[in-house]
């Protein structure tokens, strides 16, 4: 099976996007309170932009990532046709959200710079007119993120279920391995107590066998001692 890089990939966007997301906040929050060239409101500016720049770079990978799977073939990443167009669905609201907020930072810009006068609220601050949001959209995008990460989760858990399974049988073949060699060695160890008992009675005949050969022998050297002193005397008395 072949290696699907869009998880890696996604999780990169997702951060990116958040992160352009309070950026973003940020940025509307500066720009209803401070003035149009302040310092503040060029870095926060300067900082989206760049933060969506490189947002788009890595939904570039992404896409390309989804590419390469439709191209392919979902089943050769084990995927179903259904989580493809969950993923080409995300890729389409990712970059909807980047032109909605390069949009908001460079008409804002534009439309600074050209509105006339009669925009100008009293206290010489531009009104920020309401910028419509697909709230449909929006929530359609929430849902299909909420189910992409239930399952992710699903799949992490049917992982980790299969870890504890392979690690469950593993340790019940440790087990009964242990169990036989502490049977085998209990075996042994009847076996070695077998023999010692043994080699203890034979060791046992042994030395009384030694006594009875010692004893014996010095027997026979008495008698053979009388026998000569007997002689000894005979010979004396004849002669």
């Amino acid at each position: 099976m072949s290696t699907d890089p869009y998880h890696a990939v996604q999780q990169e966007v997702q951060a990116s996007l958040q992160n352009a997301a309070t950026l973003r906040a940020s940025y509307m929050r500066i720009r209803s309170t401070a003035r149009e060239e302040s310092e503040e409101l060029i870095w926060a500016r300067n900082e989206l932009k760049a933060t969506l720049a490189a947002l788009e770079a890595d939904l570039e990978d992404l896409e390309e990532s989804v590419n390469v799977v439709e191209s392919t073939g979902a089943r050769l990443f084990g995927l179903e046709e259904s989580e493809v167009i969950d993923r080409r669905r995300y890729v389409g609201h990712v970059r909807r959200e980047i032109e909605n907020m390069r949009a908001e930072v460079d008409g804002q810009s534009d439309a600074r710079q050209s509105r006339p006068s009669s925009m100008v609220g009293p206290s010489g601050r531009a009104a920020v007119p309401s910028l419509p949001e697909d709230e449909d959209a929006q929530a359609e995008w929430a849902k299909q993120e909420q189910q992409m990460m239930i399952r992710q989760q699903d799949e992490t858990i049917d992982n980790i279920a299969g870890t504890l399974n392979t690690l469950h049988e593993q340790a019940g073949l440790m087990g009964r391995e242990i169990e036989e060699h502490v049977e085998m060695l209990d075996d042994l160890e009847r076996g070695v107590d077998h023999s010692d008992a043994k080699l203890s009675t034979a060791m046992s005949k042994m030395r009384k066998f030694i006594r009875q050969t010692e004893e014996t022998k010095s027997g026979w050297c008495i008698v053979i001692l009388i026998i000569i002193l007997m002689a000894l005397l005979l010979a004396v008395i004849l002669v």
